[in-house]
């Protein structure tokens, strides 16, 4: 958990308003060098999947230190060559998963040449009739594989995501036909409960690669997929990427280059790793008020706040825990059972839900209104995720490195939430 003490937070708060977004430059500095060393000298290569945070500066971070990209939208491929990653597919350095081409993926496969990750058998149909001839990587639901929670289920009978192994022999007759080439193999299988239980299901996943690549003739990659635990909860034990996952990647890399008689690139597409730490959501107390017992349950003491699913939707969408630091004066009192809760007119807006998504008072010292409350490790899918829900602006972010605050993204005004507004005749 990042030390508050080093950034002037009431400062910055009065500077941007509340919420706001802060990264610490050189913790994602230090994540994403701790992802490149994770496959140094392996034949095998880290993606950044920035869908977690599009920050220009997180992208810069990641170029800076050799890590390719997967994108999951045209846009997304878009961001990652304004910040300077090439395209084309000789290498791949920008890959685009995705199960449906929308908006202008398929243009951008096809001006870019960047390489498709297809997760749906009649894109190849896409892509063939949009006259692509390159390359292909696809993806696979090995039919296992899970989140915290169902509703993140990214491997088996209940994803959405991928191909059913019995479909891959009528996807690759397809893409014969079509003279596309496919070049890697891909799946993703989460992170589940336990932090050892990553590396557990990579081994699994391993073998399930070696039982179908014999089938793929052309291929020269396999990518295990994402999913790197993040401690989020107090106690939680940090994955050790160099003594618990490294041995998985070479053991991939010998095993599967063994069972194609060629060699096999392994890859890894964390997001959440590189930058989950890294971010804060700092927020300002403008209330606190009661609820009484009746006979409907107990009653809770509410701590308001600026901030809501607007900005960091993971509590109130998956039930996710984030660590929450009182800045003010009431920082050093006694805890007692709170819950927070922010300003939208929506009673899941609350920050402080269990796994099941009901309210879970935390013990935290109560604060004074006026006092900065801070959520913690929101550094992933926080303002990625955000909206402008109620019309909104969503809220800046400020990169903070070697003792200098920059801001990077603005607050958004109304103007440009109604910026694409028109009355255009069709």
């Amino acid at each position: 958990m990042l030390s508050l003490e080093q950034y002037p937070l009431s400062r910055l708060a009065d500077q941007v308003g509340t919420p706001f977004y802060l990264y610490d430059g050189s913790e994602v500095k230090s994540a994403v060098g701790r992802l490149q060393a994770l496959v140094h000298g392996l034949n095998a290569n880290c993606r950044y999947a920035l869908k977690a945070n599009s920050n220009r500066r997180v992208l810069e971070t990641c170029r800076e230190a050799g890590l390719w990209i997967d994108a999951v939208s045209g846009n997304e491929v878009l961001r990652a060559m304004r910040a300077g990653f090439p395209g084309g597919a000789e290498p791949p350095v920008i890959m685009l998963t995705s199960d449906v081409f929308r908006d202008n993926a398929l243009g951008v496969v096809l001006e870019h040449g960047v390489m498709p990750n297809v997760g749906s058998p009649g894109m190849i149909a896409g892509l063939a009739g949009a006259g692509y001839r390159g390359p292909i990587a696809v993806r696979i639901n090995p039919g296992f594989g899970h989140g915290h929670v169902q509703s993140c289920d990214t491997g088996g009978p209940s994803s959405k995501h991928g191909i059913w192994p019995e479909d891959l022999s009528a996807l690759r007759d397809a893409a014969r036909r079509a003279s596309i080439p496919i070049v890697a193999l891909h799946a993703h299988v989460g992170t589940g409960p336990a932090p050892r239980e990553f590396d557990e299901n990579m081994r699994r996943l391993v073998g399930f690669f070696a039982d179908v690549l014999p089938g793929f003739t052309d291929v020269n990659a396999v990518n295990l997929g994402g999913g790197i635990p993040h401690p989020y909860k107090p106690g939680a034990e940090p994955y050790d990427l160099l003594n618990w996952y490294r041995p998985v990647l070479a053991d991939a890399e010998k095993t599967l280059s063994k069972v194609a008689g060629r060699p096999i690139r392994i890859e890894v597409e964390p997001g959440r790793y590189g930058v989950a730490g890294s971010g804060l959501l700092v927020a300002r107390v403008t209330d606190i008020k009661q609820t009484r017992a009746n006979a409907k349950g107990p009653g809770h003491t509410f701590v308001m706040v600026d901030a809501g699913f607007n900005d960091l939707v993971r509590p109130a969408m998956y039930g996710s825990y984030h660590r929450i630091s009182v800045v003010g004066a009431g920082a050093g009192r006694k805890e007692e059972p709170l819950v927070i809760a922010g300003p939208l007119c929506e009673s899941g807006d609350v920050f402080t839900r269990d796994d099941q998504e009901l309210i879970q008072p935390r013990m935290l010292p109560r604060p004074e209104v006026g006092d900065l409350l801070v959520l913690h490790d929101a550094g992933a899918y926080g303002a990625a995720m955000s909206s402008n829900y109620v019309s909104m602006g969503r809220a800046p972010q400020v990169w903070w490195q070697d003792g200098k605050a920059t801001l990077a993204v603005r607050r958004e005004t109304l103007d440009d939430i109604v910026a694409t507004e028109c009355n255009e005749p069709l």
